[in-house]
């Protein structure tokens, strides 16, 4: 009964105004609701949906040992459009360099530097570097790429579907690794292994990089035949913006097949050897001498690296390339939007060094100038000067989509190290480059006696650690922790790479005694102090006397712990504005009741519900 009294009240209801406003709000907020849903629904079940179709399957079975590379940071996974081979520079960037050569795999393209330049590899050719294969007969492809960091390669896989099955058994899987050998500076390599595992001949057509027609006037291709050994020698000529100087370039590069047949239950591996001799800017009347020069030089090392075995030369490059990468940046947890992801970080490392030359490497540098470059690498004095990079956009980019983007970023980086103090470290080339970048990165900077970590004390609320620091012969670990309350703290560890020598570190300040640092696997830790006035927050040196003395000389007002500083750094708003905010969010609602009560409870007031029938009235006698 009671029931049927409210319904026939819901009339009288609706009659109101602000009723019926409402239940269209609610009917409006109902309709979003369901709309959004459904769109993630779509979103969620696109992200956890199982590739489809042979070629998709076969894709994520080949590249199934990626992701634990990835996951530690050893590489990063390519846009789709880099695993495309065509369609130029974009989205789709991948390269492979040296300092000498860079190989945009994605379009297929070489970019040189002039002999004796110094410089990187900012003459872009129009010689076709890498192989292309196009499958015949092929019923879909699925695509993918990374670059290896530690490795130096940029690798690429591509599923072919031959067959009408629906399982991975009818797909053939091409796999490329594309390298610029980082201590032949002359040397890049491209790699093929073509797997079969279907009942029928896959067929392919290779078109090599001596026989594309896009070679056009500008390069001339011959066979060279040389004690049983024949491969193609291409000679060119790069132009130079406003000059009349011209820049030679002559390739020997491996000769290939035009149609490669693999049988069915069989493999087809091969790798393209390729030599790139430039010479410097040169007047037209000196080319035939300067190519003749350049042949010579190429067929002498073509011969030498074909003798050699092809694993050989992938390893030589792959230790060197892991050397480097000793160093490193690593992001931990990001809490904010304006420092870089580890993806960022990683790439920018790989894209920089893979522009710089390496002097270091040269067999004919002269020992007293190879002295100079250790001496500075292993001690940079003076360098990183300033605040640190980690915040600086321009230097770590999120996207970059071209190679001209890459040359300018590795040419505003040798210029900053410049001007910071490391003009050392810049001179030694990627050595020194690699060194530089993570010193700037956490604002470590070399004095005359100590190394200090003087990073701005308000950004502390990420965790990073920076790896491979020199220190004489050693290796420093130093990283930026979070506690479980996320309070930050210092963890340093040492890798001593010659006989141990005594390494001693204090916090800001060096109040405390100082620690010997050991090559302990647990490292140690310190607190985060603040000074007034600001100083670094860690010292390191092998000087004991040194860090002791060092107290007596800063002239410190107070040491703070970290969140002290962060607590007066930012107090938040006084006392009198929150008791302010209470107090009229405390009227508000009085007032509120009141309106309401006189509105239903008062003198007057109109009833609740109202009907036709006048079955329910609520008046001013219901109200307590």
């Amino acid at each position: 009964m009671w029931l049927q009294q409210r319904l026939k009240g819901l009339p009288g209801l609706l009659s109101s105004s602000w009723a019926r406003r409402l239940l269209l709000l609610l009917a409006l907020l109902l309709v979003a609701y369901w709309y959004l849903g459904a769109v993630r629904a779509r979103r969620g079940a696109g992200r956890g949906a199982e590739p489809r179709g042979p070629a998709a399957l076969c894709l994520q079975a080949a590249t199934g040992a990626w992701r634990a590379q990835v996951e530690r940071g050893d590489a990063l996974p390519l846009p789709e459009e880099a695993a495309g081979g065509g369609g130029g520079p974009g989205p789709g960037l991948a390269l492979a360099g040296n300092g000498f050569l860079l190989l945009d795999v994605a379009a297929g393209r070489l970019w040189v530097s002039a002999a004796g330049s110094g410089g990187g590899p900012a003459l872009a050719t129009e010689y076709p570097a890498l192989v292309r294969l196009r499958a015949l007969g092929g019923r879909g492809e699925a695509r993918a790429a990374l670059a290896a960091l530690r490795d130096g390669a940029v690798r690429r896989v591509r599923c072919v579907q031959t067959g009408t099955g629906a399982g991975a058994g009818d797909c053939v899987t091409v796999r490329e690794e594309v390298v610029a050998h980082r201590s032949r500076p002359h040397l890049y390599l491209q790699r093929i292994r073509i797997a079969n595992p279907t009942e029928r001949v896959a067929a392919f057509e290779a078109s090599a990089p001596a026989s594309a027609p896009s070679l056009g006037g500008r390069f001339a291709s011959s066979l060279e035949k040389v004690e049983e050994r024949q491969f193609l020698l291409s000679s060119g000529r790069l132009l130079l913006a406003g000059s009349p100087k011209v820049v030679l370039m002559v390739v020997a590069a491996k000769k290939l097949v035009s149609r490669v047949q693999v049988a069915p239950k069989s493999h087809f591996d091969e790798t393209v050897l390729s030599v790139v001799y430039t010479s410097e800017p040169i007047e037209v009347s000196r080319l035939e001498e300067t190519f003749s020069k350049l042949r010579e030089s190429a067929k002498k090392e073509m011969l030498e690296v074909m003798q050699m075995g092809v694993e050989d030369l992938f390893q030589e490059h792959q230790q060197t390339w892991s050397d480097l990468f000793i160093s490193g940046v690593e992001m931990r947890k990001i809490t904010d939007s304006h420092t870089p992801s580890s993806e960022t970080v990683n790439m920018t490392l790989y894209y920089v060094l893979s522009s710089m030359p390496a002097p270091l490497l040269d067999p004919l540098i002269s020992g007293e100038d190879r002295e100079k470059m250790e001496a500075s690498l292993n001690y940079a004095d003076h360098c990183f000067s300033g605040h640190a990079t980690m915040h600086a956009e321009n230097l770590w980019p999120a996207k970059l989509t071209s190679v001209a983007q890459i040359l300018q970023l590795s040419d505003l980086w040798k210029l900053t190290l410049q001007k910071r103090g490391c003009k050392g470290l810049v001179a030694a080339g990627v050595h020194g480059l690699m060194q530089g970048m993570v010193l700037s990165f956490g604002g470590l900077q070399f004095t005359e006696n100590h190394l200090q970590f003087q990073a701005d004390p308000d950004v502390l609320h990420n965790s990073y650690s920076l790896r491979g620091i020199h220190y004489n012969k050693d290796l420093i670990n130093l990283a930026v922790l979070l506690d479980a309350e996320g309070k930050p703290f210092l963890h340093v560890s040492v890798k001593f790479q010659d006989k141990p020598v005594r390494l001693y570190a204090c916090e800001a300040g060096c109040m405390n005694e100082p620690v010997e640092l050991t090559s302990e696997a647990r490292g140690h830790t310190f607190p985060v102090m603040v000074t007034q006035p600001i100083t670094p927050l860690l010292y390191i040196s092998t000087d004991l006397i040194h860090l002791q003395d060092l107290r007596h000389t800063l002239h410190l007002k107070a040491i703070l712990a970290h969140e002290e500083h962060m607590a007066k750094q930012y107090p938040g708003l006084p006392f009198l504005f929150w008791f302010s905010v209470a107090s009229l969010i405390t009227l508000f609602h009085l007032f509120l009741f009141k309106l309401i009560y006189n509105e239903y409870c008062g003198p007057g007031a109109k009833p609740l519900f109202r009907s036709k029938n006048d079955l329910l009235t609520i008046t001013t006698g219901n109200c307590p």
